[in-house]
């Protein structure tokens, strides 16, 4: 049962499938993927949070799909709403079925993206109460239409961000605790949407987990970056997720963070 309490924090996570190697690969040449060493990054993840008090609330492993373990592109947590998503990718639909008993055991209340619509969660960038949605081969305009149907009653506003160089729109920029939108320029399509920009150095320091007001989540992958946002004053926790970023993953789609 995934708590609701105000304070909680839980995390939703997948262990990654033996079949990690086949996962979809679109802007990235496909390599060797190390599916041990992959378990053994995962795990390292996740311990980051638990170390942080975060609860862990483990998905059943879902070995026919290679993607199973991005379960930040299936559903999308807005205050009291659970988005549950249709992935652009055929090979992904069948995530959803094991998300639906999540969603609902939140308490929160559930609603779907439907066809022909599509929406993947790594498209969805949340700064204050703004939700950039990223235009991609993963998502398309009905899926963010929906999405702004559920999201503007609510006092959300929805923008959509043109996406043609990265997978996700996350694969290109995140947003760090004061709501500045973090990217690495050759993967941004246009910087000038979001209302404040920082350029980092390396591709891999894209992605950022907000931990807390003066915490975040970065590959160990981005030296510079972690250097760049310390000298901002933030403290900035690493983990490996090199196995992950070889399928256009980061450390944003492995969980879910459920506040």
């Amino acid at each position: 049962m995934v708590t609701t309490e105000p304070a909680h924090r839980t995390l939703l996570v997948r262990p990654p499938s033996p079949a990690l190697a086949d996962g979809e690969l679109t802007h990235l040449e496909r390599v060797p993927v190390d599916a041990a060493l992959a378990a053994a990054q995962w795990a390292r993840y996740v311990d980051v949070f638990r170390d942080l008090g975060w609860a862990v609330h483990e998905l059943p492993a879902a070995d026919q799909h290679p993607d199973g373990v991005f379960v930040e592109d299936t559903v999308v947590v807005f205050d009291d709403l659970v988005v549950l998503t249709r992935p652009g990718a055929l090979s992904r639909r069948g995530e959803i079925e094991s998300m639906r008993p999540v969603a609902a055991a939140t308490g929160r209340e559930v609603a779907e993206i439907t066809e022909p619509g599509t929406l993947e969660g790594g498209d969805i960038l949340k700064v204050g109460r703004t939700a950039y949605v990223g235009r991609t081969l993963r998502t398309n305009a009905e899926g963010a239409a929906q999405l702004r149907v559920l999201l503007e009653p609510r006092g959300w506003t929805v923008v959509e961000v043109p996406v043609t160089k990265a997978l996700h729109l996350k694969t290109a920029v995140t947003a760090l605790p004061d709501g500045t939108v973090i990217g690495y320029p050759p993967l941004v399509d246009d910087p000038s949407v979001f209302e404040t920009f920082l350029a980092v150095p390396e591709a891999e320091g894209t992605a950022v987990v907000v931990l807390d007001q003066g915490t975040v989540l970065l590959s160990e992958g981005a030296p510079g970056t972690a250097a760049l946002l310390r000298e901002r004053g933030l403290t900035v926790r690493t983990t490996p997720v090199s196995e992950f970023e070889k399928l256009e993953g980061c450390v944003t789609c492995l969980s879910v963070r459920v506040r």
